[in-house]
């Protein structure tokens, strides 16, 4: 019995490209897809906000000399790419798919409509939040909390490359310590790297849990979803 009802997962972009750090890898997004539409179909209603990292980083040397507003905006459209090819797996896994925007592009998804999201949820649609809150200077961190808030998720679920929230980064300490739980104000104040720290301030004051956990162990969402102890609590 899923632990949740309804959840924000919020991936990065550079996990769709896989090993390749660049574009789009079919076969891991295939796979990602397949993972989140077996959560769906055991009952769970999820959002769902993907960076644009993989498409981004390979223009980031290009966009440091750029107004910042034009580069994130760039990043916003490259989040609309990976929205869309989620969506393509998605369905092809059989589970009814919606892409919704912050910029309004017609042609290509929905506008980013509160009450037509969360009538989409409860038809047992996923809903793919795409283009960031559509105001630069925010991170896809920050999109993804707004967006939790606003359908009322009952967690921000955030995959990363590892497995919970460490006092230093474990990929360069070995000796990093992993929390099981962990507070909000812990996270600010020692500047735990896990999320943006507007992201887990707007967590903090609205008291909205966020689970971090490794998306590259094969089940772990299903895990997350059912409760289960997977990676490190922030509450």
């Amino acid at each position: 019995m899923p632990k949740y009802d309804r959840i924000l997962l919020k991936l990065s972009g550079e996990v769709l490209a896989a090993g390749a750090g660049f574009g789009i890898d079919a076969d891991r997004v295939a796979a990602l897809a397949a993972e989140v539409a077996q959560v769906a179909q055991a009952g769970v209603q999820i959002g769902l906000v993907v960076g644009g990292g993989n498409f981004f980083r390979g223009v980031a040397a290009a966009a440091r000399n750029m107004d910042r507003v034009a580069a994130d905006h760039m990043g916003m459209l490259a989040t609309v790419i990976n929205s869309i090819a989620l969506q393509d797996a998605l369905e092809k896994q059989g589970v009814p798919t919606r892409v919704m925007t912050a910029i309004e592009m017609h042609q290509v998804a929905e506008p980013y409509i509160r009450r037509r999201a969360i009538r989409h949820l409860e038809k047992g649609r996923i809903v793919v939040f795409g283009a960031g809150t559509s105001n630069p200077y925010f991170s896809t961190d920050t999109a993804a909390t707004l967006r939790a808030l606003e359908i009322k998720a009952q967690v921000v679920a955030k995959a990363t490359r590892v497995d919970g929230v460490y006092d230093k980064d474990p990929l360069l300490h070995p000796d990093a310590k992993r929390f099981d739980e962990v507070s909000y104000l812990e996270v600010l104040s020692k500047s735990l790297q896990v999320m943006d720290s507007s992201a887990v301030a707007m967590c903090r004051d609205n008291q909205m849990p966020i689970q971090v956990f490794n998306l590259n162990t094969h089940g772990n969402i299903m895990r997350m979803a059912m409760g289960e102890p997977v990676g490190t609590l922030i509450h």
